[in-house]
């Protein structure tokens, strides 16, 4: 349950137990005296050598005893337990040794960035905040999506409208993977924005309100996820593939503008048909 903003000391010795439990032993040439192993993946002394750090470290780092490792440190635990790049970030956001902007949390869009949404048609797009608030968005993406306009503000977010949402719930074909993927975003904004009450009380409200988001989020996968395809179910025009593709302003780093466009043609002329009515 997440009732404040992120306990960063907490959440860093849970993250590493659950990053050194998911090792294989083979894959460092260790052997696996199974017998002897009673919890899966590294023991703590194995990461500790490997980390270049003792074994009562890494005992304290995940026990959350207070310790606030260096930089150096952090990245030679990245490397000892092979963390993907987005995982290494979300450890140097729990470690408190990514520098950080200055820039105010966006809660309304930039003059421009809604310009530039309300230009990009008939591409589907929209501009969100790192905590999925939907700020603006243009013609195309309200009809393939929703008529965000219907909405109290507080409910014009995207993975609200995934979880809670009565017609929305089923949108996607892959549900799974489309929330998995957004929870595994949704952590990596929550670590680099631990000041963000905002953000906590929407993890908190998901995890009470829905189980599903519970499990996955207990996980605790990280992900940046700039682009991919999703296939979305539309009860108008039928199935339609889109490619996604999220780009950051340079002047507006917390804005995330993204941009739908059809991954075949079956589901351009699905998309024509929608704009069209």
């Amino acid at each position: 349950m997440i009732t404040s903003t992120v306990d960063v000391t907490q959440e860093l010795a849970a993250f590493l137990r659950t990053r050194r439990e998911r090792l294989d032993p083979h894959d460092f040439g260790l052997p696996s005296r199974r017998q002897s192993r009673r919890t899966p993946g590294l023991r703590r002394e194995e990461v500790a050598e490997l980390a270049g750090v003792s074994t009562d470290y890494i005992v304290r780092l995940e026990q959350a005893r207070g310790l606030r490792p260096s930089a150096e440190v952090v990245e030679a635990l990245a490397r000892a337990l092979r963390l993907a790049p987005d995982e290494r970030a979300y450890l140097f956001d729990l470690a408190q040794q990514r520098p950080r902007g200055t820039e105010k949390l966006a809660t309304t869009a930039a003059p421009s960035l809604a310009r530039l949404v309300a230009d990009l048609s008939p591409l589907p797009a929209m501009l969100m905040n790192h905590r999925y608030d939907i700020l603006a968005w243009n013609g195309e993406m309200a009809r393939l999506l929703l008529d965000f306009d219907t909405l109290p503000p507080s409910q014009r977010n995207a993975m609200w409208l995934c979880l809670m949402h009565p017609e929305t719930r089923e949108f996607y074909v892959d549900r799974e993977r489309v929330v998995r993927e957004g929870i595994a975003h949704l952590r990596a904004a929550w670590a680099a924005h631990p000041e963000d009450q905002a953000l906590t009380d929407l993890i908190a409200e998901f995890t009470a309100g829905d189980e599903e988001f519970a499990r996955l989020w207990a996980e605790r996968d990280v992900k940046v996820n700039g682009r991919g395809r999703k296939v979305i179910r539309h009860p108008d025009v039928g199935v339609i593939a889109v490619h996604f593709e999220t780009l950051t302003p340079l002047q507006d780093p917390d804005q995330l503008l993204v941009i739908y466009r059809a991954a075949d043609d079956e589901s351009q002329s699905a998309l024509h048909r929608l704009c069209a009515r």
